[in-house]
């Protein structure tokens, strides 16, 4: 067996898990998002540092629909040059800096129907932990997404000492071990492989289809982002304009 079926095994093992174990917590959540864009309110999702890719996963993303709103801070994510300006150094250091969360959420003007999503496999980092803490303050519910295990077994990093599973009002579980990483290879001190991704993907693609069916269920139509790559398709190129219009009327309490 080569080091990539072995990761393949491995992540459709964590798959399977996902399923068997977190359809009910994936219903709950899709429930609240659903609730919320059904009365005019937005969910927020949240994920510092590699987590910024599930924000981005559920918009702007093929498929996706007004309601869900990316909340992906640069200084928080963008550090692809690892070294030098715009590296991996600064990021790491703020998401440990007790404060900044509450920085960030001032600059929104949370409506009574919003909700919020936090992404994080460790659960445990300061800025994800207060980014739970002032969404709950402003009344809105708050869907965790982690590792249970890597969150129930970490030391809080938190001065409160809570942590994601603490805070959040319901947690989804992406199965992934603690570390994230699932292959082992002879010769290597620490694994390589993380999985979150592709768990951390199916749980919001699981919950945009399911919310997207609660909101028709409800009578309400969800205006769809088309595919880009229909070259020359007047009707793609006419609901992109819709959704672009559906988006921007979605946004109207933030800027009141």
């Amino acid at each position: 067996m080569t080091a990539a079926t072995n990761y393949f095994d491995k992540a459709l093992d964590l798959i399977s898990r996902l399923r068997a174990t977190q359809m009910d917590s994936i219903e709950d959540a899709s429930r609240i998002c659903a609730g919320s864009i059904a009365q005019g309110g937005l969910v927020f999702l949240f994920g510092n540092g590699h987590s910024r890719m599930m924000c981005e996963e559920m918009t702007p993303r093929q498929g996706c629909f007004p309601g869900f709103v990316a909340l992906v801070e640069l200084s928080l994510s963008n550090h692809a040059s690892i070294v030098g300006a715009n590296g991996l150094r600064a990021p790491l250091h703020l998401e440990k800096y007790e404060g900044y969360a509450e920085e960030i959420l001032k600059g929104f003007k949370f409506g009574p129907h919003d909700a919020f999503i936090v992404i994080s496999t460790s659960g445990i980092r300061p800025v994800v932990v207060e980014m739970a803490m002032g969404a709950k303050a402003r009344g809105l519910p708050v869907i965790g997404v982690c590792s249970r295990e890597h969150c129930t077994a970490s030391p809080p990093a938190h001065s409160s000492g809570k942590k994601l599973v603490d805070v959040a009002d319901l947690v989804i579980d992406n199965c992934c071990p603690p570390g994230d990483c699932i292959v082992e290879l002879d010769g290597l001190e620490w694994r390589t492989g993380p999985a979150s991704t592709v768990t951390g993907a199916l749980i919001i693609n699981m919950l945009r289809c399911r919310t997207a069916e609660l909101l028709l269920e409800s009578g309400i139509r969800p205006e769809l982002l088309p595919s880009h790559q229909f070259v020359g398709n007047t009707n793609a190129a006419e609901q992109l304009e819709k959704f672009y219009d559906a988006y921007r009327r979605s946004l109207a309490h933030l800027y009141r």
